[in-house]
């Protein structure tokens, strides 16, 4: 580990509530909840005990991390059993979508997006809307496994050719393909980040 570990304390990861038809899928799931355990980080995710979601909170908890599960009363039952729940170290349950995702944001220093549906997509990219508007500077990870996320990264940049992400330099999420290289490359971010702002202060008080 990093001494730029610190900054870093919790990390979010998106993914599907369903296995999906790749077995990589779920391994890579379990893979990064040990990587979030090893680190000594916490992980925060949407609760589900299914799925990759379920993969990931199980790789967490297996290897001695600490799992937050941000869930709407009206998912539970859809999304995770109420047993599985309860194996989690904290379940926070929310009123609504709305809530969910506001919360998993103030909770997390990073983002990463693991394989999904629409909506892991609706939340890394609402992730992504927010950095645009400068709203936040937290390192966001797209996990590209076997090149899950290529038509994704293709779209982004058909819209910043199209002209339509003006602040491009604001929308810079990381696309790593191996698992044991994300954690590593989001510390690596997060102290940049806060060298560039400790940079500027010093700057700003010689005015």
């Amino acid at each position: 580990m990093t001494d730029q570990s610190h900054s870093i304390r919790s990390i979010c990861v998106y993914c599907g509530s369903r296995p999906g038809s790749d077995p990589s899928h779920m391994a890579a799931g379990r893979a990064l909840g040990k990587e979030i355990a090893d680190y000594g980080l916490r992980l925060i995710y949407g609760g589900g005990t299914k799925g990759i979601m379920g993969a990931v909170a199980s790789g967490t908890l297996s290897n001695g991390g600490q799992v937050t599960g941000i869930i709407p009363e009206f998912l539970i039952d859809m999304e995770a059993t109420r047993h599985s729940l309860g194996q989690l170290n904290e379940l926070i349950v929310t009123p609504d979508m709305h809530a969910r995702k506001h919360t998993m944001f103030e909770r997390s220093d990073a983002f990463v997006a693991l394989p999904g549906g629409i909506g892991t997509l609706e939340e890394i990219i609402e992730i992504m809307t927010w950095a645009q508007l400068g709203r936040h500077e937290k390192p966001m990870i797209f996990a590209n496994i076997n090149g899950f996320w290529d038509p994704m990264m293709e779209l982004l940049r058909h819209m910043t050719d199209e002209g339509f992400i003006h602040t491009a330099h604001r929308v810079q999420p990381l696309v790593i393909d191996t698992i044991e290289e994300i954690i590593p490359a989001i510390m690596a971010q997060a102290a940049e980040v806060a060298s560039d702002r400790d940079g500027e202060e010093a700057v700003i008080s010689k005015l």
